[in-house]
């Protein structure tokens, strides 16, 4: 499964295309990688594409990175841990990642030997997200183990794509999610909102996750990627 080529998950470019925009004066969106970057018990992707996704919140790739096309290893919190992304770029709005909280592993952090280190002697990861965040992982904070229960951090629909939203609102979930949160929020997403409100807001999440996971919700090309 190890590869260092990296393909579009939806939409393929001509080889001399996608190394065009590996290259240092591309300044357009990269594709979404698609096979591991090196042999390993985890798999991860390029240590160039990480460095993009990692300076900023992309929810739609977040989705791709989720899907069961996507090859990355999925990691599960041991413990609460604070939201902190070592590689500069800004974290989301839950400064807190749960217990149990699933994550998608894009990047290994080497030990005192390697030179890269974070807070571990073990060193770590770097994760996205299911809001598209990047967060820095020490490795007794996560496990590839998977969770009896895992969690799933908050999806804020309005951040999502127009095409995204309208590929989700095709799976009847989602749809009838949707349109309950819709009614129920009545267009809020912050500040003084009900609890029915942040209960439907919860319920649309988990839809978006079940059609995401289950293959349900045939997602487009993400217009925002690194």
């Amino acid at each position: 499964m190890a590869s260092t080529d990296e393909e579009p998950v939806a939409v393929s470019k001509p080889a001399a295309a996608s190394a065009a925009a590996e290259g240092p004066e591309a300044t357009g969106p990269s594709a979404i990688p698609t096979t591991c970057h090196k042999d390993g018990s985890v798999c991860t992707a390029s240590p160039k594409w990480v460095k993009k996704v990692c300076s900023d919140v992309y929810p739609d790739v977040a989705l791709v990175l989720f899907s069961p096309k996507s090859p990355f290893t999925r990691g599960y919190l041991t413990r609460k841990t604070k939201a902190v992304n070592a590689s500069g770029g800004v974290t989301s709005g839950d400064e807190f990642l749960a217990f149990d909280e699933e994550v998608v592993l894009v990047y290994e952090r080497a030990g005192p030997a390697g030179g890269m280190q974070i807070s571990g002697a073990q060193g770590g990861y770097d994760a996205i997200r299911w809001d598209g965040s990047c967060v820095t992982l020490d490795s007794t904070e996560v496990s590839t183990h998977k969770a009896p229960s895992p969690k799933r951090g908050r999806i804020d629909w309005r951040y999502l794509g127009e095409d995204v939203q309208e590929a989700l609102k095709a799976v009847p979930a989602v749809r009838d999610a949707f349109i309950a949160r819709k009614k129920e929020c009545k267009g809020a997403y912050s500040g003084d909102v009900s609890k029915a409100c942040i209960q439907k807001d919860d319920a649309l999440t988990k839809a978006i996750v079940d059609a995401v996971q289950s293959g349900k919700a045939s997602l487009p090309e993400p217009a925002k990627r690194p």
